[in-house]
Order: structure tokens, then C-alpha cells, then sequence
């Protein structure tokens, strides 16, 4: 199999110098566990392409240009070349997804750092054009909000906030009901003349308190789009981190609306997200290290069906990245970087459920992006500027150790070439 690579370049620290080639198995192989093999760039790319897409019909391959905030198309010129194909059109401050519709008439990006959605027109021969920037949110957790909705059948509104500075309503405030002026007086009162300067002063007016960690957390949200994915019926689902909100859009003209929006805990930052065809659409959260499954009620009105953790082996400030699920959809597997590893989740009942079964040594450093062909995962090593497989046991779903290992620059994203 072939794989188009996205990667960051010099402008964002990274090695890549464009969007790389990866082959994984011998060429007349359906399979991809074989040897891996990374031959060179496929068209050269300043700006970080880090993410890919593909049309669904034609030669095209759409990259988000991070560094530029622009999108780019590039049309195939052979087995493992690509050239530009029209020219960058803006999107947004660090544009990190594209999505290409089913029916290959647009795009979607999502920009990280001012949290912009924008639809692209794509033409007849799959050029993108005519940006329309989404309607902006609001944070459902500011000043200003109503108490959050979680809009599930599962109660959210008591779970700990993860970023959120410890609890500290059982511990003890000692400044709290203590008068210290009055208590430094009667010390120094009764020290007398010889030892009473030692006493600190504590008459003069206190200072303007510090902002408490929820004040300033609440200061710093911003909103931070992350992926779109395309819905069976025309409906569109992103993610923003920043707020952490799925929103629901349609297309309206040109442009979109936005029909719904569902809140998930405060600091749990969802990133990615797969559509299971059961009817469920799984969201993997960054900051939380969580999954959650949504699903819409009878009525069309989506909401959070149920959740789990990635696994009790994360560590504090590790963070998810990429979700993909398994070929026959019994399986979950999250990127979790940091402390490395790949979180198995299985998905039980119709969908609607989740249990963590395995966390597993990934074989690099920074999973951040996998991707699964047949009964291999590969996954990108953005930090250790390589690419990895692992077997699947498809009766258990958990990987094995690595198989192969090639060298590839700052790896970011692996696309499956079109045969």
C-alpha cells in the first residue's frame, strides 16, 4: 500500500520539506505489514502540510498548510509524484484538518488557532475556491453562559474538570475567619519593646488578591477548531477544543449554519473523531484523555450517550491525539502522546458503549496520527521522524510490538493513496 505523508517543516520546527511517500508492503500486496519504505517527497511543501485529504473521485490531494493558514491542491502527476494544482486559498490562522465532502463539491478546514471553520467550494476538476468562514460560537463555560447541558443520557455535570487546580474545598484556609492585625498586636504587645519588631506587620491594607486559577483559566479559553467530519444526511460534526463543543452544521449556500451543538465537560478539549456505522460518532478528547459516543434521539437532537477512559496507565499531561477504528468497528485506538502509547477501547452493545481494554507501547515518540490498513497499524512518530507497524490480533483488537521501522521527517498525518 501507499501512503501520502503530511509532516511539519523548519517553519514549525519540524524536518519534513513537503508531502513524503510511504510504502508499506510489497507492491502487489492488498495487506500493509510488510517492510516500510519512505521514498522521499512527492511534491515539496514549505508551511507545515500537516494534515491530507483526498477527493473522493479525482487525483487531488488537499493539504492544510499550518505555518501559511491556507489550503492547497495538488494533482497527481504519477504513482508517487503530486504537483500544485491552483493556487493556496486562506483559511485561518494554523489550519490543522481538511475534510472533502462525500460528493466531492467541497471542503472543510478547521484553523486551531483563531477557531475558524471554513467551506471551500471545490470546481469541476476539484480546485478549491470561495472560503466562507463559519458563524463564530460562544464558550458555553464563560462568564456570560447558562450552566452547561450536556444534552446526554449520561450525567457529565459531576465529573472532576482535569485541568482544573486540585480540590481544594477539604483542605483549610488558615487566612480565612483570622484577624492578623489584631493577633500581630497582641504579639507584639506582649513581647514588650526588646522583641516586639520581630513580629511581622500584618495592620497594613493586604494587596489585591491574585486571580484564582478557575479566573484565569476561564481568561485563557479560546476557541480552537480541530476536525470536520462528514455525517450520513448532509450533516457536518467539528470539534472545538478550545470550547469543548461538537458542533453540527449544514450546508447553507455557499456557506454554513449551524444547527446544533453538543457540550462536553469543561477541559476536556475533543480533538478527533470517527463516525461508527452503527449510528454512533466516537469523539476522543485531548486534554481528558477520554472517548465519548454521540448519538441523535429520535427527535435528530445529538447528544452523549455514553463515555470511558482511555486507559488507567496515562499519565498527567499526556495528551490524545489521532482516533481510528478498527475495519469491523469493534475497536477504538487513540494516540496518546506523552507517555507514548495506543489506548484500546472496545465498543460493545450497538455502539453505545465503551470500555478501555489495553494500553500499549506505540514504538515512537509523539503518536500523532495513525492509521489502520487490514490487519496492520501504522502509526506516525512525529517526534522520533519515523513511521512504525504493529499487528492487530483482530480477536482482541490490542497491537503487538513493532514489526518494521523506516525513517520519515516529522510525520503528522498518513493518507491512503488512491490505487
Amino acid at each position: 500500500m501507499r501512503f501520502w505523508v503530511g509532516g511539519y517543516t523548519a517553519r514549525s520546527g519540524g524536518n519534513a520539506t513537503g508531502i513524503g511517500v510511504l510504502d508499506a508492503g510489497a507492491a502487489d500486496d492488498i495487506l500493509a505489514g510488510g517492510q516500510l519504505r519512505f521514498v522521499g517527497d512527492a511534491v515539496g511543501a514549505d508551511g507545515s502540510p500537516s494534515w491530507v485529504a483526498q477527493h473522493p473521485e479525482h487525483d487531488v490531494v488537499y493539504a492544510a498548510i499550518e505555518d501559511a493558514g491556507t489550503v492547497r491542491a495538488y494533482r497527481r502527476t504519477g504513482e508517487r509524484t503530486l504537483e500544485p494544482f491552483g493556487g493556496p486559498v486562506e483559511a485561518g490562522e494554523a489550519v490543522c484538518h481538511v475534510a472533502v465532502a462525500p460528493d466531492g463539491g467541497s471542503l472543510v478546514a478547521s484553523c486551531w488557532r483563531d477557531g475558524r471553520v471554513v467551506r471551500m467550494r471545490l470546481d469541476a476538476a476539484g480546485r478549491p475556491s470561495a472560503p466562507a468562514i463559519g458563524a463564530a460560537g460562544s464558550d458555553p463555560y464563560g462568564p456570560d453562559a447558562e450552566p452547561a447541558d450536556f444534552g446526554g443520557a449520561v450525567d457529565l455535570s459531576a465529573r472532576v474538570d482535569p485541568y482544573r487546580s486540585a480540590d481544594l474545598s477539604a483542605g483549610v484556609d488558615l487566612g480565612r475567619g483570622v484577624d492578623l492585625a489584631a493577633a500581630a498586636r497582641a504579639l507584639r504587645a506582649a513581647a514588650g519593646d526588646e522583641y516586639g519588631h520581630l513580629v511581622p506587620e500584618y495592620d497594613a491594607e493586604p494587596a489585591d488578591p491574585e486571580p484564582d486559577a478557575e479566573s484565569a483559566e476561564a481568561a485563557s479559553r479560546v476557541s480552537r477548531a480541530h476536525q470536520a467530519v462528514f455525517l450520513p444526511g448532509g450533516l457536518i460534526a467539528t470539534t472545538d477544543m478550545g470550547w469543548d463543543l461538537v458542533r453540527f452544521w449544514r450546508a447553507d449556500g455557499s456557506g454554513l449554519r449551524e444547527v446544533q451543538q453538543v457540550v462536553l465537560p469543561r477541559g476536556s478539549g475533543p480533538r478527533h473523531t470517527v463516525w461508527h456505522p452503527g449510528g454512533h460518532l466516537y469523539v476522543v478528547t485531548e486534554l481528558s484523555r477520554e472517548v465519548f459516543a454521540l448519538a441523535p434521539d429520535p427527535s435528530g437532537r445529538w447528544r452523549v450517550v455514553s463515555g470511558s477512559v482511555l486507559g488507567a496507565g496515562t499519565l498527567d499531561g499526556d495528551t490524545a491525539a489521532e482516533l481510528a477504528a478498527s475495519r469491523d468497528g469493534h475497536f477504538l485506538y487513540a494516540g496518546v502522546r506523552g507517555s507514548n502509547t495506543i489506548a484500546v477501547v472496545r465498543v460493545k452493545g450497538a455502539g453505545d458503549a465503551l470500555a478501555p481494554v489495553a494500553l500499549v507501547d506505540s514504538g515512537v515518540d509523539w503518536p500523532r496520527h495513525h492509521a489502520i490498513a487490514r490487519d496492520t497499524l501504522l502509526v506516525a512518530g512525529q517526534r522520533s521522524d519515523e513511521v512504525v507497524s504493529l499487528t492487530l490480533d483482530e480477536r482482541t483488537g490490542v497491537p503487538g510490538r513493532v514489526r518494521h521501522r523506516v525513517p520519515a521527517p516529522s510525520p503528522t498525518c498518513l493518507l491512503p493513496a488512491r490505487n
